[in-house]
């Protein structure tokens, strides 16, 4: 009982399609004078295509007449006339639908993409890279096709339904009746099968999501694959997401397939059945010709009606993630030109009563009830064994998460009064794993300052201990990096790291194990440039090796998510069994 309610609670909460068609039509609303114009087009083409069956029935009759070859003449030419007419309204028609198709793409992605960089971290906990990559491709690619050709059909479709039953009553009521007997049917069966295929559509588009989420992570991944010898691994792992996305297509196809050819029986059925009726009452030939050309019209545009119908549910289906994406709360972000002066940082950080666990571990608490201050340029280090917490305080203070309990200080404000983008911008992180774009150096050195002079870059880079290996490239700053900086060392990625925190110039510093996997030669010359970063500035370093933090401030030990001890160096190392002393005993009679 209770799955069968949480599954029409899910029901319920599924927008409608109605409603997530009214949302993606907005973004047609700044390009409305092309579209409509586009749509005048349509109209004028439609209608084209509605008189010539009319023409023709007309040049049979007046054939049969005898002697009147000036009018047959004259109907000829203005046939060709109307045919040259429906070409030119065709060619604006699709020239102006793909204009608007793609700018409106272009801003959809742009939309989708800007608020997807702007959710919070939360929301990346739950999902994964290729999966979110796929939507911003897949889907849009979808709904390109949509806005390009689909719902024009559509339109086109229903004028040619409307406009041929219309000269359909006026040349035959009796024979207009019975065709009409076959239609309601038809209608019924296309909206039943275009909720049905929409299911199998969605479907379709979470397996190719799955899918690409494989081929991101292996190539992201691709030195742990070889290493590990798991090539053959995750070509199954691929083959069987895209053999399951196909299962699921052909079985749609099947559905679909069965569709159509009900359809074109319908349809042939009733056209045999409109001839036989028309020659039985004596419908003269030209008009009976005509009727049948119309009835061929309206017959392949309702066929084609229940393909566009299924294909824009399928539209529908496959954008529902898309949609979602875009009902997530974003950050409170702005763009940070001049932070305000009551929002600079001078670097006093206080921990009240802080307690914190990841919203997918409810039950596993990270932090509990952690307390400390740190004062302005002071150096502090955080220590303990894996688990302990210590990155989590990293992303507390970057906000990257909010503490559950407790409050978060900065020179006697709450975090929270705090615009969120000017305190980032006043702190600068130096990871372990530094993520390099594949551009060249001088742009991930600038990156956050686009700005930036050559200048200003070299100087940077001098300081970090980097310009020296950076002038030996041919090409100098304008070097490429290769994917995630590839072509360097890890040494030479984590002085970029460090040019790019000295360009800037941060209130706040954070390094998360900075030196940890660098062998000692690099160590050294990246040890330096962080001693030079460190002068002047609040900084926050997490390390494992605790060499490192010897000359620290002060040294906070974590274990469990709490604080066990607190001091200097020297006043740590005599703390009797306790776990600072322990950890640097291990390392230091190695």
């Amino acid at each position: 009982m209770k799955i069968l309610q949480q599954s029409n609670s899910a029901k319920k909460a599924q927008p409608s399609a109605t409603k997530q068609a009214s949302r993606l039509l907005k973004y047609l609303r700044p390009h409305w004078f092309e579209f409509s114009t586009g749509m005048l087009f349509l109209l004028l083409s439609s209608i084209a295509s509605l008189v010539i069956p009319k023409m023709l029935g007309n040049l049979i009759d007046i054939s049969k007449a005898g002697h009147l070859t000036n009018a047959i003449n004259i109907i000829g030419l203005q046939l060709l006339g109307i045919l040259t007419l429906q070409a030119i309204f065709s060619f604006f028609r699709t020239v102006l639908f793909v204009n608007v198709s793609e700018k409106t793409l272009s801003t959809l992605r742009q939309t989708v993409y800007n608020h997807l960089i702007q959710l919070p971290m939360n929301f990346f906990l739950t999902r994964r890279v290729g999966e979110l990559s796929s939507r911003i491709s897949s889907d849009i690619t979808l709904l390109q096709e949509t806005f390009t050709t689909t719902l024009a059909e559509f339109i086109r479709q229903l004028i040619i339904i409307i406009g041929g039953l219309t000269l359909l009553m006026t040349t035959s009521i009796q024979l207009t009746l019975f065709m009409l007997a076959i239609l309601p049917v038809m209608v019924i069966i296309t909206v039943i099968f275009g909720r049905f295929i929409r299911h199998f559509a969605k479907d379709v588009q979470d397996q190719i999501a799955s899918s690409n989420t494989v081929v991101e992570e292996t190539l992201q991944g691709i030195f742990s694959v070889k290493a590990f010898a798991s090539e053959f691994f995750e070509m199954k792992r691929y083959r069987d997401r895209t053999n399951e996305a196909a299962a699921i297509g052909m079985k749609s196809g099947k559905y679909k397939a069965a569709f159509s050819s009900f359809i074109i029986m319908g349809i042939f059925g009733a056209l045999i059945a409109v001839i036989w009726r028309g020659a039985v009452i004596g419908v003269d030939p030209g008009q009976l010709f005509s009727f049948v050309l119309y009835s061929v019209l309206i017959g392949s545009s309702i066929g084609g009606l229940a393909e566009i119908y299924t294909q824009l549910q399928k539209s529908l289906g496959a954008t529902e993630n898309l949609l979602q994406i875009l009902d997530e709360p974003a950050e409170p972000l702005s763009p940070v030109e001049a932070i305000a002066p009551e929002h600079l940082l001078h670097g006093n950080i206080s921990f009240e009563n802080i307690t914190f666990h990841y919203p997918s571990r409810e039950s596993s608490p990270v932090l509990q009830d952690m307390s400390f201050d740190i004062a302005a340029n002071q150096k502090i280090a955080l220590v303990g064994p894996s688990g302990a917490g210590k990155s989590t305080v990293v992303s507390l203070l970057l906000r990257l998460y909010d503490p559950v309990g407790g409050n978060i200080i900065f020179d006697n404000r709450a975090n929270r009064s705090i615009p969120l983008s000017a305190l980032r911008s006043q702190m600068a992180v130096v990871p372990q794993d530094v993520f390099l774009f594949g551009g060249t150096i001088g742009d991930n050195i600038a990156y956050g300052r686009p700005d930036t002079t050559e200048e200003e870059l070299t100087t940077a880079a001098k300081k970090a201990n980097a310009w020296e290996f950076i002038q030996r490239f041919p090409l100098g700053l304008q070097t490429i990096v290769g994917e995630r900086g590839i072509q360097l060392s890890g040494g030479q990625r984590q002085r970029i790291a460090i040019a790019r925190a000295v360009l800037k110039a941060p209130r706040i510093l954070i390094l998360d194990e900075a030196t940890s996997a660098l062998d000692a030669e690099s160590e050294k010359l990246v040890q330096d440039a962080l001693n030079k970063l460190m002068e002047g500035r609040t900084s926050i370093v997490i390390a494992h090796r605790l060499a490192t933090i010897r000359q620290a401030d002060k040294i906070i030990v974590l274990d469990k998510g709490t604080i066990v001890e607190e001091g200097t160096h020297k006043e740590l190392v005599n703390v009797n069994n306790g776990l600072y002393k322990n950890l640097s005993e291990m390392q230091f009679t190695q």
